[in-house]
């Protein structure tokens, strides 16, 4: 990931096609180090793509992968019509934390330090 995130960083810096070396320069200047096979396996991998189109085709993967949190995901998710789902989901959550401020038996009538 950290040979990634400094390609991604040369490129931001302005480099469109980073090499090796810019990719060690970048690490060594946080002092991280990373292997010469995951470097030169990302650049022959990234080697004649535009770095924005590649970004925007992971979105679309990405996009697919479930991430779990059912009803948070459903509310932050907008819709062609304008949201209107977005307050019966607020309800739901509202409703779930009054759930969980039931009676507690933390204290059960005594106290460790008594």
């Amino acid at each position: 990931m950290k040979v990634v995130a400094a390609y991604l960083l040369a490129v931001l810096g302005g480099n469109c096609s980073p090499t090796a070396d810019d990719v060690k320069r970048i690490l060594g200047s946080v002092g991280a180090e990373a292997e010469d096979d995951r470097i030169e396996l990302l650049l022959s991998q990234v080697a004649g793509h535009d770095i924005t189109e590649l970004i925007a085709s992971g979105r679309e993967k990405l996009a697919s992968v479930p991430a779990g949190g059912g009803v948070a995901v459903a509310a932050s998710a907008p819709t062609a019509g304008g949201g209107g789902d977005a307050a019966p989901a607020a309800e739901a959550k509202k409703e779930e934390k009054v759930e969980e401020k039931e009676e507690s038996d933390d204290d059960m009538g005594f106290s460790l330090f008594d």
